[in-house]
C-alpha cells in the first residue's frame, strides 16, 4: 500500500532531511585519503545523534553500521571498516536519518582526493541522471516514467543503470511502497500522486548493469569489476511538483 504523507509530515521529513545534508555536508569536508571508513561512520552517527534523530540504517534488518559506503566497484549496501581512503578512487556515502517518527535518505559520491577528468565527467552523468528521474515525479506521471528517463539519458552516454537495487517510498519505514525503479518503460507502474515521497537513487557504471553480492550478505559489486557512483535524494510530490527534502 502506498501512503501519502499530509503537508504536515512533509514537514517533519524535511527536518530529517535537513540533518542528512548537513550529513553529507560534513563528509564533503571529511572525505580524504588516509580517512577510513570507520571514522566516517562514528562522525555522522556522533552528529546524527546529536541533531535529536537516529540513524536510519543501523538495525535495519540487521545492518551493523550508521552509513553504507560503496568504494569504486561497489555498488551499494557496503560496510564501513578500518581500510583507509585512496586519493584517485570515489566512494559513494548513502546516509539516512529518523526524526520525530519519519525517515530521509540520500546517497552521494565523492571523489578522494585529486581524480582524473574522465571520473569527473562520469560523476557528473550520475548526478544529471538523479534530476532528470527527479524532474518526472509530477503528479499524474507514473513511476515508470522516471526509470524510463533515467536510463534513455544514461544509456545514452554508453553507460550502465544497475536493475538490481531500485528506489522506494519512504516514511515512518525507511523502505515503503511504491519501488521506484531506475529503468523501464513510460506510462508503467503506479500512478504519481500529491503526497508521495520517495527515494531516487540511480546507481551508473561504466560496464555491466549486473551485480554480485559479497560473502558478508550485504556489499553489492559490479559483476566485471566496473566503476559505479550513485546520487540519491528524498522527495515529496507536491501540487506543483516534486521538492527535495534532502538538502540544505
Amino acid at each position: 500500500m502506498i501512503i501519502l504523507k499530509s503537508k504536515q509530515e512533509i514537514a517533519i521529513m524535511k527536518e530529517a532531511g535537513k540533518i542528512v545534508a548537513e550529513c553529507h555536508a560534513i563528509l564533503s569536508r571529511k572525505v580524504k585519503p588516509g580517512v577510513s571508513t570507520q571514522e566516517l561512520d562514528c562522525v555522522i552517527e556522533d552528529y546524527i545523534r546529536q541533531r535529536g534523530a537516529t540513524p536510519s540504517f543501523k538495525g535495519h534488518e540487521g545492518f551493523p553500521s550508521s552509513i553504507c559506503v560503496a568504494p569504486n566497484d561497489v555498488i551499494c549496501h557496503g560496510i564501513p571498516g578500518p581500510a583507509r581512503l585512496t586519493s584517485g578512487d570515489v566512494i559513494t556515502i548513502d546516509v539516512g536519518a529518523f526524526y520525530k517518527g519519519y525517515h530521509a535518505d540520500s546517497a552521494w559520491t565523492y571523489a578522494i582526493g585529486e581524480v582524473s577528468q574522465d571520473m569527473i565527467n562520469f560523476m557528473e552523468i550520475g548526478r544529471q541522471a538523479l534530476f532528470v528521474g527527479i524532474e518526472q515525479a509530477q503528479p499524474g506521471n507514473r513511476i515508470g516514467d522516471i526509470g524510463y528517463a533515467i536510463q534513455t539519458y544514461v544509456e545514452r552516454q554508453n553507460m550502465g543503470v544497475v536493475r538490481e537495487f531500485n528506489g522506494h517510498g519512504v516514511g515512518q519505514k525507511l523502505w515503503e511502497e511504491p519501488p521506484v525503479p531506475h529503468f523501464g518503460k513510460p506510462g508503467r507502474g503506479p500512478s504519481i500522486e500529491v503526497g508521495m515521497v520517495l527515494a531516487i537513487e540511480p546507481m551508473i557504471t561504466l560496464g555491466s548493469w549486473k551485480a554480485r553480492i559479497d560473502r558478508d550478505g550485504w556489499t553489492a559489486r559490479t559483476i566485471d569489476g566496473s566503476l559505479c557512483v550513485q546520487y540519491e535524494h528524498t522527495i515529496a510530490v507536491m501540487e506543483d511538483g516534486p521538492i527535495i527534502l534532502t538538502q540544505l
